[in-house]
């Protein structure tokens, strides 16, 4: 028996980064890029590595460029700390395995380093792997927490509480993680939203290994338990911006929604310290006519357009900075 899974990188559309602050999102995936993950039965169990995972350079110039990219350990431990983490929990919920050993590997496209939530789409599919193999079933909501456990518990990774989320429900996924619901049940609530159409929306991420993401966060962690106004107020009011880009969302209106999106990193750039890198990319945008504003912590942006001929634009002015522009394709 041979079990293919797959899992999508993660656009933000509104209301990040208060998901990490009792705030709310939404966020979709898209089929543009992948994470794959082969497993089947052998006699040991195997974690294959796979090309990021290589010690063999063309050049020391290629083992530094690899190193920025992927760091010293590639993604061999996304699958070993998934492998952990999802016996840990079937250990905690006395869910007995059969003893039976798996070979896996993995694959991705998903670009590195540029907020569109690669690493946990890695973990996702490896999760849907083992899950497979298994015959287990964990609920959508503790299946995201348990995935974030990964990458924050496990590996140290920061981890926004939206990402998995949306990887495991898939589609477009409206995000309310209100405190009281978090201390009471550990998790949000989630609703996959039914559109009768989607805004034409583009995304542009950087090919290069340069301006990766914002400035260590700013340290916001900080300034929002000490009760900070200016960090507080901007929690709620991206959580208010996700509520009206949801009306906008399900009535059609997509001239509110740039509004919106664009509100969304204005009032990111007031409270954190950006590269300059990703400010270009979001001013690049928006001198022609597009709406623009993070996918994630920064490396790729997201927008609506409003013609054939603005997207074309988008691409024209984009390339000569080592931009790509894509539209997504919604999963």
């Amino acid at each position: 028996m041979i079990i293919r899974t797959t899992a999508y990188p993660r656009a933000a559309l509104i209301g990040n980064p208060s998901d990490g602050y009792f705030g709310k999102t939404i966020a979709f995936t898209f089929s543009n890029f992948s994470a794959r993950v082969t497993l089947y039965e052998s006699p040991e169990l195997e974690i294959v590595p796979c090309r990021r995972d290589g010690s063999v350079f063309d050049s020391i110039q290629a083992l530094y460029d690899d190193v920025r990219l992927f760091g010293y350990y590639g993604g061999i431990r996304l699958l070993k700390s998934a492998i952990k983490c999802f016996y840990g929990y079937c250990q905690e919920h006395e869910i007995e395995l059969h003893s039976r050993n798996f070979t896996i590997r993995y694959d991705t496209d998903i670009p590195n380093l540029v907020g569109l939530a690669g690493s946990s789409a890695i973990i996702t599919a490896t999760m849907r792997a083992l899950l497979a193999f298994y015959g287990v079933t964990i609920p959508k909501p503790q299946l995201a927490n348990l995935i974030r456990a990964v990458e924050s518990r496990e590996l140290g990774i920061a981890a926004g509480l939206q990402d998995r989320v949306a990887q495991v429900y898939q589609g477009i996924v409206f995000m309310d993680f209100d405190k009281a619901l978090l201390d009471k049940q550990g998790f949000g609530r989630y609703e996959p939203l039914r559109l009768p159409s989607l805004p034409p929306l583009y995304i542009a991420y950087r090919t290069d290994l340069s301006e990766g993401s914002e400035v260590f966060h700013n340290n916001i962690r900080d300034r929002f338990d000490r009760g900070e106004k200016e960090v507080v107020d901007a929690m709620a009011f991206w959580a208010d911006l996700t509520l009206q880009a949801r009306d906008a969302l399900e009535n059609g209106d997509w001239t509110t929604l740039a509004t919106l999106m664009n509100a969304n990193f204005d009032r990111r750039r007031q409270i954190f310290k950006l590269s300059e890198g990703n400010l270009h990319m979001v001013e690049t945008a928006r001198s022609v006519g597009a709406s623009a504003k993070f996918t994630g912590s920064g490396g790729a942006i997201i927008g609506t357009y409003t013609d054939a001929s603005m997207y074309e634009r988008l691409t024209e002015v984009f390339a000569p900075q080592n931009i790509r522009v894509l539209k997504p394709v919604l999963v």
